[in-house]
């Protein structure tokens, strides 16, 4: 049974660790994290954006999928889906359809418009138990199809959206999306810290986790995130397996062209990517 973020991002704050949400794209991916969660006996948050639900055929059937899995391969762990950066009309859509967990993303409207969106999310999310993140200060790298420069957040603005009543926030320090230039400056901890300050107890969420360097994963948990957000690495290990698995002419062997012999080597490097994100978050072994 699919539960809120709520619960399980509380706890790991309040034990100084961090829940990953890896965004799933397909039947593989949701199956190889689901697993390695199970395996690691580790909550796990399945991320779901606006793009890869419309690959999936929709809402409904992403959820179908999700609770046919978590039953036939006798999921105990606590799992959450959750829309990622979600607009208004998608955040409805996925409350209807039976997600646990909800991001608005209301980064791009004037903060005023902003808040009374996000108002009336919470309100109908909090009647379905469902928990809400929001985001202040827009996360930079591309998100489908949307560029952003790793923007700062305002505390002001994070502290308003907060009393809200949301559940998590993500806040901008400087993070990104995808792969991180090499002259990325760092993350800004120095905000990170006031933030945090500003929003206790609030979970906060550190999107764009491939190529933070570890120390900084670190020191961004011990000051409040507790959630971070893992795409971009599980998509370059995948590919990297698979095209191994054909270059190496595996395809051209019996019946080495059946997908589900193609697509294994993908689904095994995914599950080591999930492993070594968790053990680096610290939420192995956190699922009782």
């Amino acid at each position: 049974m699919l539960v809120s973020a709520k619960e399980m991002l509380t706890k790991a704050k309040a034990g100084k660790y961090a829940v990953g949400q890896f965004n799933i794209n397909n039947l593989e991916w949701t199956k190889a994290i689901l697993q390695t969660a199970q395996e690691l006996n580790s909550p796990v948050i399945l991320g779901v954006s606006e793009g890869a639900g419309k690959y999936m055929c929709g809402y409904t059937t992403i959820v179908g999928m999700v609770n046919g899995m978590i039953k036939e391969m006798g999921i105990t762990v606590p799992v959450a889906l959750h829309l990622d950066h979600g607009s208004y009309e998608h955040a409805l859509k996925c409350i209807d359809a039976g997600f646990s967990s909800v991001m608005f993303d209301g980064s791009k409207y004037p903060i005023d418009e902003n808040i009374e969106k996000t108002k009336e999310i919470i309100k109908i999310a909090a009647e379905k138990g469902i928990s809400v993140e929001a985001e202040v200060g827009a996360i930079g790298g591309e998100e489908d199809g949307v560029v952003g420069g790793g923007e700062v957040a305002d505390v002001e603005e994070c502290k308003m959206i907060a009393s809200l009543g949301v559940d998590i926030l993500a806040a901008g320090i400087g993070n990104i999306h995808g792969k991180y230039p090499a002259n990325w400056p760092g993350l800004r901890f120095d905000v990170l810290e006031e933030i945090g300050k500003a929003t206790d107890p609030m979970p906060l969420v550190l999107h764009g986790g491939t190529g933070i360097p570890a120390d900084m994963i670190k020191k961004a948990i011990s000051l409040g995130v507790s959630k971070i957000n893992v795409n971009t690495e599980c998509q370059l290990s995948f590919s990297a397996a698979v095209r191994k698995y054909i270059e190496e002419g595996k395809d051209l062997e019996g019946k080495g062209f059946d997908p589900r012999k193609v697509l294994a080597p993908g689904v095994e490097a995914i599950k080591a990517t999930v492993k070594e994100k968790m053990e680096l978050f610290g939420s192995v072994g956190k699922a009782n």
